[in-house]
């Protein structure tokens, strides 16, 4: 498959921006919304992942735990069996091991599987399946394993071991994105289904696994951006509908003004801006100071009668200090305590004043002492009760506010009042300040109601109706400048869109282009001599919403792809979808699970398909489940080199995996065993041995045949069955493969080829009449029979070209 395209998306929309042609305009919006290019491919682990083996135990058709043992590296494994023998059993486990679904189950009602998925002959085996995975270039083992713990099918756990046993995450050694992208299984379920409806599963697929994310986006942000514009406009234009009716039902000329901006062709936004500025200087004057009355505030007039409360009780204090005479009583206390000192110093009891002898004695100094505390104490109160006068009176100046500065000089009897509540912070004398301000706070809180309620009537009265409508106006005039600005940006974006999509459907095509000429390859050659041709396959619309379109024709007629296709045809075509993805050169994965696929093909498609498959196997490891034995005749016919495994199936669901060696090599093998055998009877060896080295040489016969036959003669695999088919006796054999043609006696031919040949065949058939006695004649019969074989097989110049290994 070819590899992904390495030029940037981004960097070839840049180049085409530069060309001429382009509106600045246009090519300035379009750099602005390109995004940035994300990374392409898988995402995650990039490591090539092969497939070695799958275990099945438990579960579906498989009862005791089987593996089946898969060759490695890149080949083609064909995983034969009959209906029923459990091969799409393993086929289901690797993908629901891997991806932790089964598409057979997929869109089917919980009771059509629920009671089939585990194995009916086993119920004591654990349910699982498993796969073992080589990971990388040095092929690390990991095994993945998903086992049922429940009774229901979504009671179940993944494990990852590495080969040490160490615990792995799935996602380390598997990207999620990988299985979306480029997932390597194809049921049998999904070759019908898989191309029914829209395809838009692999419509997305391929836009991520190409990197066209980015086209999407850019198509997506240069639709947005008209929308976006849209959108704007429409608000615009309902506000203005809205609006015309409101400005209809006023009686204003402002009103009637704003109508006629409104309804102008051209919107006239400077008409209506003017309209907002525009007032009379007076009106604008005497609205701004009815304003400011209607902005009054209240007096907190219990916070006023608080003050007045500690004005009163300071005043009383203050009071009582005076009539106690207070100073009187400090200066009287100097006094004595001078007298006393002037006793202490003198030692004297006599007065110094009057000079009575014995008079300043001991009872008079303690007299003395406690006079003096008495009158420093009323000294004291008279000191904290001026104290508290002061705090009172500071304290009500505070509440006392100044007249604004808007409203002095106001001669009104508002004015008059608040300036007399301003006076009160001159008043000292916490009596009459406590009156004038109960006073002047009553009156005050009083004018300010009465005034702003008058300042908001007025107010109310001149906008009422008008304000509200001014209001929505200046809304109306932002949305209509946005819309202006959209108006144009969405002109620019409806041109960058027309200019993009074809753009878009070109970069797409050239990506897609690879994939549909495989896709269209694929289609060649299994339905080479088919009547309908498969031509374009192109992708339609973006992720989500997309499609890939399929151009199929019969005869040259365009038609449907799913009303002409027989149902082998449509088989096909599901096979010509799913290759080159699951191929694509950024898929991790080394392996190829294909379950199925002949089913409904006629001879010529299953030779195309076996020759599709060996292609892929070149470089890829593609196991092929299959019932139909004529995968394995084409692979034969064809001469395509290819393991296969065959299923067998016994009673209990227990199942069997061999592999089928070349059966010529088989034959003599068998023979040459029996041979060996010294304990054989007589009459045995005498019949079966030459049964046995019959079967070989017919072998080689047939091999021969089938490619004289389909090279010399141009056979298809149909025809050169038919003639092999009608062969019965070994001469017959013989003629067809040395001669084409049965009914031709071949014993010249054949003593050329190996003289003394033919007389080996006739006694092929004479049984007992050719008595072999010893281990020594049984020998020599096989090494003859041996000689013969590879002598025909070898007529043709190819020795053991292709076949089964």
């Amino acid at each position: 498959m070819t590899d992904q395209p390495s030029a940037s998306l981004r960097a070839l929309l840049l180049d085409r921006l530069d060309e001429p042609g382009l509106a600045p305009k246009v090519r300035e919006l379009l750099r602005e919304l390109l995004p940035e290019e994300r990374a392409r491919g898988t995402g995650g682990c990039a490591d090539p992942v092969q497939l070695r083996s799958i275990t099945v135990g438990g579960w579906r058709g498989i009862g005791p735990r089987t593996t089946l043992e898969l060759p490695p590296g890149p080949g083609l494994v064909v995983v034969a069996g009959p209906n029923g023998s459990g091969k799409s059993s393993f086929a289901e486990a690797a993908e629901t091991a891997i991806t932790g679904r089964n598409s057979r189950w997929e869109g089917r009602r919980a009771g059509d599987w629920q009671k089939g998925w585990r194995n009916l002959h086993s119920p004591d085996v654990t349910p699982e399946v498993g796969v073992e995975l080589t990971v990388g270039e040095r092929g690390e083992a990991v095994t993945v394993r998903r086992t049922w713990f429940g009774t229901k099918v979504t009671e179940a756990r993944t494990t990852v071991e590495g080969a040490d046993r160490s615990e792995r995450k799935l996602e380390e050694v598997i990207a999620p994105e990988a299985l979306d992208l480029a997932r390597p299984f194809l049921p049998y379920s999904e070759l019908g289904s898989m191309i029914n409806g829209t395809l838009g599963g692999l419509h997305d697929a391929f836009f991520k696994l190409l990197g066209l994310e980015l086209l999407a986006d850019f198509d997506g942000r240069v639709k947005d951006a008209v929308g976006e514009c849209d959108q704007v406009i429409k608000r615009a234009d309902a506000l203005t509908a809205d609006l015309l009716t409101e400005l209809a039902a006023l009686d204003d000329p402002r009103a009637r003004e704003a109508v006629q901006g409104l309804s102008a062709s051209t919107r006239d936004l400077d008409r209506v801006r003017a309209l907002l500025e525009d007032r009379d200087a007076a009106a604008e004057s005497e609205l701004a100071r009815l304003r400011q009355y209607a902005g009054l505030d209240e007096l907190d007039l219990r916070e006023v009668g608080m003050a007045v409360e500690r004005l009163q009780d300071a005043a009383a204090h203050a009071e009582d200090a005076r009539h106690g005479r207070a100073e009187e009583a400090r200066r009287l206390a100097g006094l004595l305590e001078a007298a006393l000192e002037q006793q202490r110093r003198s030692r004297t009891t006599d007065c110094p004043v009057c000079g009575a002898e014995q008079r300043l004695d001991r009872a008079w100094a303690e007299r003395t002492r406690a006079e003096v505390d008495r009158l420093r104490t009323d000294a004291e109160d008279a000191a904290a009760a001026r104290q508290k006068v002061a705090d009172a009176v500071r304290a009500a100046h505070g509440l006392v506010q100044p007249v604004p500065v808007w409203l002095r000089g106001e001669t009104s009897p508002f004015g008059s009042v608040w300036q007399e509540w301003a006076q009160c912070r001159d008043v000292t004398h916490p009596r009459e300040l406590a009156d004038r301000i109960q006073r002047t706070a009553t009156a005050l809180d009083e004018a300010c109601r009465q005034t702003r309620e008058e300042a908001t009537r007025r107010l109310a009265e001149h906008d009422g109706a008008w304000q509200p409508t001014a209001v929505r106006l200046a809304e109306w005039l932002g949305a209509e400048e946005a819309a202006e600005s959209a108006r144009e940006r969405r002109k620019h974006a409806r041109k960058a869109r027309t200019w993009l999509r074809p753009i878009i459907d070109e970069l797409r095509d050239e990506r897609l282009r690879p994939f549909a000429q495989r896709s269209q390859e694929v289609w060649q050659q299994l339905c080479e001599h088919s009547s309908v041709t498969l031509g374009s396959v192109t992708l339609a619309g973006t992720p989500g919403r997309g499609k890939v379109e399929l151009d199929v024709s019969v005869d040259e007629m365009s038609a449907p792809a799913y009303s002409v296709m027989s149902q082998g045809e449509l088989h096909s075509l599901a096979l010509s979808l799913f290759l080159p993805r699951a191929t694509h050169a950024a898929s991790p994965f080394g392996f190829l699970v294909i379950d199925d696929p002949v089913q409904s093909m006629d001879p010529e498609k299953v030779e195309g398909l076996a020759r599709v498959l060996d292609a892929c196997a070149c470089d890829r490891q593609v196991i092929v489940f299959t019932h139909d034995t004529r995968l394995q005749q084409a692979i034969t016919h064809l001469g395509i080199e290819a393991t296969v495994l065959r299923i067998t199936r016994q009673t209990d669901s227990f199942v069997g995996v061999e592999t089928l060696t070349d059966p010529v090599d088989q034959a003599l093998a068998e023979a040459r065993a029996v041979s060996l055998d010294p304990g054989l009877p007589q009459d045995v060896a005498d019949h079966v041995l030459p049964a046995m080295c019959r079967v070989a040489v017919e072998a080689a016969c047939l091999e021969t045949a089938r490619r004289r036959l389909r090279d010399e003669q141009g056979l298809g695999l149909r025809a050169v069955e038919e003639r092999v088919g009608s062969l019965e006796r070994t001469k017959t054999y013989v003629s067809l493969a040395l001669l084409g043609d049965a009914g031709r006696h071949a014993r010249a031919a054949v003593e050329r080829l190996d003289p003394g040949g033919w007389a080996l065949i006739e006694a092929f058939n004479s049984g007992s009449h050719t008595p072999l006695p010893t281990v020594d004649d049984r020998r020599r019969l096989v090494r003859r029979t041996a000689a013969l074989a590879t002598a025909i097989r070898t007529s043709t110049g190819t020795q053991g070209s292709g076949g089964a290994r």
